[in-house]
Formats: structure tokens, C-alpha cells, sequence
């Protein structure tokens, strides 16, 4: 990979060289679209030295430019210092967004120190990931208190706008990224960027979910395979490598990973360039050539870059699609606060694990309800409705309670082992393994509540329900086989509105039976996951252009798995006394739209159906 040497400039003041690295799909295109620059390298402490001259001594930051000059910080370590210095070297406001992939000081240490958000005129908005009840601004403040640091951030005259962040995608400007948490004990976000036809990733700090892993001998199964999968198809990645693989098993725990695991990410998701960073202040520029060295002869098949302050690297080609992960749609911009307060439920027996979930969520506002009776558990598992569930491992019962806890439609919320290996399959989405601190299994399970966030609401109870249902039992024709009369109207439905499926449903107690389908071999489905409820309690007709971009359906399991609705249209209709029973409903795979006269069409086409109710077979 050439390096080269660049001469001092607004962006790289005199005296100080950078190094450049150009990927060879762009080398002869001249400028790439998008630009990197490092301004800090090292992991958990600023460590400058003489040992430290070639990489550096500051702590994470990097600055990702776009061809139309899009500014976007990852992170600010004490290298945003310099890059605040190079900013006003410029002479112009600026204008800026910062994303912070977790609030820990090596990460943050630079925002008292960034001279832009000091002086009128500059613009910057800031993104972080957001706790239970947690104020970005107060976090970020924290280490701004008088005790600590002179000024606070009512001395910030540049207008700074602050943006919560979990889970999912947002874009600024022509970035657009995605985020998904890591593996460390504090709530933390790898972000995909993609812009001008490249994609980075950034993950940093990130440790492996299963202890082999780390060796970087081993394939990558469960949570390590999706953090994998997150980056497929990137350009470029840049990834956490504090440790060397003979040093982990006494840093275990610590939420870092080792160098042979980033390259067996890399590989994993065919990634042929990596950047490794968040050196370990302990070692020197000639111990991580020395590592550099090892590693390219162990993954020769990988082009491996040490990250060094100063370097530029240049990617992307804008006639190149920009490949994008097939995690949902999902905001990640999280608006006001965080929610409701989760609700954990632990199944255990033994003490001590108890005492240390209960000290680890001590001071969170999360309700924490803890039973080692494993009926008394599915029991609570139904009236509780928990977001997270722990379920401690030695259990003799285990397999029983997690396969008991799977088959209760608990759809969406994440079921974890605690203390040492079991049986996961499909229903058990992680293990806390041993030996665990109440500092890390707080993180953790933050960070299952936070990507279990619910984005799924169930329809109202209508308040004449008793009455409804009378009604639509009183038509006797639940459960009944299926009739041309029906299945003419569903098939007619199908073909006007261009849908793969049209859905004749009725609204029962506590499911949706369907008369008639067109397009799909579903009969029925739980009242709760229902579309049709909601235009029911509403006794009107409900329109949803995409599913993903509602928060009443995004999580729905109609929605994420199949027939994975991306947009619905149901228009209510009734018994011959009036009441709403189900409705007739279109159904489609992709994000559309209803013009006022089509829904003046699917409204007559109720109409009809109606009128098939009212007369007898």
C-alpha cells in the first residue's frame, strides 16, 4: 500500500507530515470523493512520547470529508484539539456534525478543547447514543463540571445542537449512516457512512461476544457473525485493535478487541481493507509495526493499515452504487425522551447472579423483577411483558424456559443466559459468560433493552367491545370454509390496486380470522399483530404508505418477518347493526400510496362485502 508524504496545508499545518493512502480502485481518478483524515489513534489514554511519534499519542478522532465537502467527526479524543486548531486555520465559519460512538474520556476529551464550538458564526451538530432517561448535553457536560474543568457548556457560542441516537439510520447531508451497538461496557455505536459511492465503517470500542473469538482461530458465530454482517460489502473498515491475541485472556471484559479478530471481521464480511486503531498506550510504533508485520503474513489475502495521526485516506468513485446493509429501516435519531421504563425479568436461583443484576441496575431506571419459580416465570412472562429476559444457564430447566418463553409470542424481546454456556438455537439471542462485573452487565443490558426498543403498538380496545363482538359472532362465520362470493371480491381487489395480497379479516376476541385471501395461505393471526384492529378502533379507514417508517407497525412481526407488509390500506366493514367486525384490507411488499379515489374505491369495494354479509350464503 503506498504511503506518501504531503506538504503542510490549511487542513495539515506546516511541520507536521501526513500520510496518505489511495485505494487502487481510484489512484488514477485523481481526488476520490471521500477523504479520511486521522487526528487521533491511541485507545484509553493520550499517551505522547518518543515511542509514540510515528502513530501518535492522541485519542480517537477522524474526519471524514465528502466530495461536496460535507464535514462529519467520528469521535473527539484529544486529537479533536488539533483538528479544532486546523478548522479556524481556515479563517471561515464552519459548519459540521460530530458523532460520538460512545461518551467514555478518550472519546470526548477533545469537545472542551475544540475551539469551534467557542467562537459565533460556526455550526455544529453533535450525535451520541442516549441512555434510559439520560440527557446528551448532561452527559457530554459531566466532564465539564467545576470540579473538573473551568468553563461549562453555557461558554459554547457556535450554535450546537444536540441529537440522541440508538439503533437503526439517519443521514446528514449526502452522508447517510447506519448504527448498530457494540460490545462495551458503555452504551456504543459502530456507524456505517456511505457517501459518493463508498462506505466505511467505524467500530470502535468493540470486544468479541464469544471468548475464542478473539484469537482470531475461529469462525465467527452468533452476535460476532452479525457484527460481521454489519459491514458487508464496505470499502474500507476501521476497527478497534487495542490488544494482540496472547493479551486478551487477562484484558477479558474490558470491551476491546485484538487485532486477529478485526481481521477476521474484515474477512467475514469481505472487506479487503482495514485500518486498525485504538492502540494500547503501552505499545510503542515499533511494537505495532512489529504486530502489523505479523498479522499481513497471517492474512495476506487483506490489505492492513496501522492508523497514524496524519494519515489521509482517499475512497470511493461516484459511479460506484454505495452497498447498504439489510438492517431495517429504522430512525436512529432518537426524539425527546427515551421512553417508558423497561422492564427485566430474571430467572435465576442462584444468589450471588441475583445480588449482582440487582447492583448492576441499581441506579437505572429500569424494573428489575427476579423469580427462580419456573412457573411463577411464564406466568410473569405474559403479565409483565418484558423487554429483556435473563435467564440464568444452570438452570436444570433452561431449555424448557426458553423454549416456554419463545412460544408465548414473545416476538421481539431478547432472551439472554447468564453465567456460563447453554442451549441458544433461535430463542436465546445472547450469553453474559463469566466472569462478568455489574459494570459490564449494565451496559449489556442497556444495550439489549436499547435495540429491543419497541416500535410496535397494539390497536385500542373499542369501548363498545362486548357489543362488537357480539355482532360478528352473532354472523356466524368465523372458522367457516371459504366461498366464491368472497374469494371473488379478495382476487378483484388484488388486480385493481396492482397488490400481491387482498385480505377479507375478521376481528375476534383476541385473533384476526381471515374469510377470504388472495396472495398469501395465512388463515389467521393473534389479535395484537393485527393492522385491521387499528382501523376497527378507529372505525375508519388506515392507510400506511410504509411500515417502516411508522412507529406503530416498524416492529411489528408482520412486518419483520413474513409477509414483511411494507404498505397496508384496510377499510372497516360491518355488521348489518352498524358495528365494525374486520375489514377488507391490501396488502404490499413495497412502500406505496392510495390516491382519493382509490380509497374511494376500496371503501365501495367494503361496501360490497358488506352487503354479501348481509345476505345468507
Amino acid at each position: 500500500m503506498p504511503i506518501e508524504k504531503q506538504e503542510g496545508s490549511a487542513s495539515n499545518p506546516p511541520g507536521r507530515s501526513a500520510r496518505r493512502v489511495r485505494g487502487r480502485r481510484c489512484a488514477a481518478r485523481g481526488r476520490a470523493a471521500v477523504r479520511l483524515r486521522f487526528w487521533g489513534t491511541r485507545g484509553s489514554l493520550a499517551k505522547p512520547g518518543p515511542s509514540t511519534l510515528r502513530y501518535g499519542g492522541n485519542t480517537s478522532c477522524v474526519e471524514v470529508t465528502s466530495a461536496r465537502g460535507t464535514r462529519l467527526v467520528i469521535d473527539c479524543g484529544t486529537g479533536g484539539h488539533e483538528l479544532g486548531q486546523a478548522i479556524m486555520r481556515e479563517g471561515k465559519p464552519s459548519r459540521g456534525h460530530m458523532i460520538i460512538s460512545h461518551t467514555h474520556w478518550d472519546h470526548i476529551q477533545g469537545i472542551p478543547f475544540f475551539t469551534p464550538f467557542f467562537v459565533p458564526g460556526h455550526e455544529w451538530d453533535l450525535y451520541a447514543p442516549q441512555g434510559f432517561g439520560e440527557s446528551l448535553r448532561d452527559t457530554l457536560a459531566g466532564q465539564m463540571e467545576y470540579t473538573y474543568f473551568p468553563v461549562t457548556p453555557e461558554a459554547f457560542a457556535a450554535r450546537v445542537d444536540y441529537n440522541n441516537l440508538g439503533e437503526g439510520r439517519f443521514t446528514v447531508e449526502d452522508f447517510t449512516i447506519h448504527t448498530r451497538y457494540l460490545n462495551h461496557p458503555a452504551l456504543t455505536l459502530a456507524f456505517r457512512i456511505e457517501a459518493d459511492g463508498a462506505t466505511l465503517v467505524y467500530a470502535c470500542d468493540h470486544e468479541p461476544h464469544e471468548a475464542d473469538a478473539g484469537s482470531g482461530a475461529v469462525a465467527l458465530e452468533d452476535e460476532d457473525l452479525a457484527h460481521a454482517g454489519f459491514m458487508a460489502g464496505a470499502d474500507l473498515i476501521i476497527h478497534d485493535a487495542q490488544y494482540l491475541a496472547a493479551e486478551y485472556a487477562a484484558k477479558r471484559g474490558w470491551g476491546h478487541s485484538t487485532i486477529d479478530y478485526a481481521a477476521v471481521v474484515a474477512r467475514t464480511a469481505g472487506v479487503r481493507r482495514l485500518v486498525l486503531t485504538h492502540h494500547d498506550p503501552m505499545r510503542s510504533d515499533e511494537a505495532i509495526d512489529a504486530a502489523v508485520a505479523d498479522l499481513r503474513r497471517a492474512a495476506p489475502d487483506i490489505d492492513i493499515i496501522a492508523a497514524a495521526e496524519g494519515m489521509v485516506i482517499d475512497l470511493g468513485n461516484h459511479d460506484l452504487p454505495v452497498a447498504t446493509p439489510e438492517a431495517g429501516g429504522q430512525d436512529a435519531i432518537r426524539e425527546g425522551p427515551a421512553g417508558e421504563v423497561p422492564r427485566v425479568l430474571l430467572i435465576a436461583a442462584e444468589g450471588s447472579i441475583t445480588d449482582r443484576i440487582a447492583r448492576a441496575l441499581a441506579d437505572e431506571p429500569i424494573r428489575l423483577v427476579h423469580t427462580g419459580d419456573m412457573a411463577e416465570a411464564a406466568r410473569l412472562a405474559g403479565d409483565l411483558r418484558p423487554g429483556l429476559v435473563l435467564v440464568e444457564s444452570g438452570l436444570a430447566e433452561t431449555g424448557a424456559v426458553i423454549g416456554l418463553l419463545a412460544g408465548q409470542d414473545r416476538a421481539g424481546v431478547p432472551i439472554v443466559l447468564l453465567a456460563g454456556e447453554g442451549p441458544t438455537g433461535d430463542v436465546a439471542v445472547d450469553r453474559l459468560d463469566e466472569p462478568w462485573s455489574c459494570e459490564y452487565a449494565r451496559t449489556r443490558i442497556r444495550t439489549w433493552l436499547m435495540r429491543a426498543e419497541c416500535h410496535w403498538a397494539r390497536a385500542a380496545i373499542p369501548a363498545d367491545e362486548a357489543a362488537r363482538l357480539g355482532a360478528l359472532h352473532a354472523l356466524g362465520l368465523l372458522d367457516t370454509p371459504p366461498e366464491e362470493r368472497f374469494d371473488r371480491l379478495t382476487r378483484l381487489a388484488a388486480a385493481l390496486f396492482r397488490v400481491p395480497v387482498a385480505v377479507i379479516s375478521l376481528v375476534d376476541a383476541d385473533r384476526q380470522w381471515f374469510k377470504s385471501t388472495t396472495g398469501t395461505d395465512l388463515c389467521e393471526t393473534p389479535r395484537e399483530s393485527s393492522f385491521c384492529a387499528h382501523a376497527v378502533a378507529a372505525r375508519a379507514m388506515l392507510v400506511v404508505p410504509d411500515t417502516f417508517a411508522d412507529t406503530r407497525f416498524r416492529d411489528n412481526p408482520l412486518v419483520t418477518a413474513d409477509p414483511r407488509i411494507r404498505f397496508y390500506a384496510g377499510a372497516p366493514i360491518h355488521a348489518p347493526d352498524g358495528q365494525p367486525i374486520g375489514t377488507l384490507c391490501i396488502l404490499d411488499t413495497r412502500p406505496r400510496d392510495l390516491s382519493e379515489a382509490e380509497r374511494g374505491q376500496l371503501s365501495d369495494l367494503a361496501a360490497t362485502v358488506e352487503a354479501e354479509f348481509a345476505r345468507k350464503a
